[in-house]
């Protein structure tokens, strides 16, 4: 019988073919955005909703539009027999806003109460992520750095590499910044128009659009600064302590 591979010839072989940090971060964020047309998916429900709402002012109506937009694009990559992960995603935003729509409903708040509901969780989404992105940045243990450690098959064997950190932490906070920047500039307008400053209307279209300008446009941003970043350097990978040369 022929001598069996180890258990991870895959992640040894995808980290020899990748020998810079630089190559493993670019790799992995191509996979992540699911360019063009994830950027699509992602915009759609929440534009159908938007204009359905300012249009209808019915919001059951608004829901539904969004659901079916996306379920449509969903049956057209089950079809294609594409990753079905970035219609998924906007599915869950989705249902992530309608629960807090029923949330304010119970609370006996109105339809323009309802209508800001549905846009506070990628408000706080958004918060949480910037904040934990901030916070590994903090404590030494940037988020990209496992990004790293996911290829060369030891998850924290990049922490050794101070070079390694120093680009990892200059990434991650480049990741976290399109996240603070949605909560500095969205946050304000839902809190203005939930305390009645603004009217419901004119937050709502605000925060329809910015959630969609505010979305992969900014996320595409930062992925030219973190390009930028990496074009500068090349840091080699470190194999994991006591692997084979």
């Amino acid at each position: 019988m022929s001598e069996q591979p180890p258990a991870d010839a895959d992640t040894t072989e995808a980290a020899a073919s990748l020998e810079t940090v630089e190559a493993v971060v670019r790799r992995q964020l191509a996979t992540a955005l699911g360019g063009r047309r994830g950027m699509i998916e992602a915009a759609v429900p929440t534009l159908l909703f938007t204009v359905t709402w300012l249009t209808q002012r019915d919001l059951t109506l608004a829901l539904m539009i969004s659901v079916a937009a996306a379920l449509v694009l969903l049956v057209v990559r089950l079809v294609q027999r594409s990753t079905p992960q970035f219609v998924l995603n906007a599915l869950f935003g989705i249902g992530i806003g309608w629960v807090f729509v029923r949330i304010s409903a119970s609370r006996g708040g109105d339809e323009d109460a309802q209508a800001l509901a549905y846009f506070l969780p990628g408000i706080l989404y958004n918060g949480v992520y910037g904040l934990v992105f901030a916070l590994t940045c903090v404590i030494g243990w940037p988020v990209v750095g496992f990004m790293v450690g996911s290829v060369t098959g030891d998850p924290t064997a990049w922490h050794h590499d101070k070079q390694v950190v120093r680009l990892c932490t200059r990434l991650t906070w480049l990741l976290a910044l399109p996240c603070v920047l949605r909560v500095v500039v969205q946050g304000p307008i839902w809190l203005a128009a939930h305390a009645g400053r603004i009217e419901t209307d004119t937050a709502v279209a605000l925060l329809g659009v910015l959630k969609i300008g505010l979305g992969w446009p900014l996320q595409l941003a930062a992925l030219g600064a973190m390009v930028w970043v990496l074009g500068r350097n090349q840091t080699p990978i470190e194999p994991p302590p006591g692997s084979a040369a």
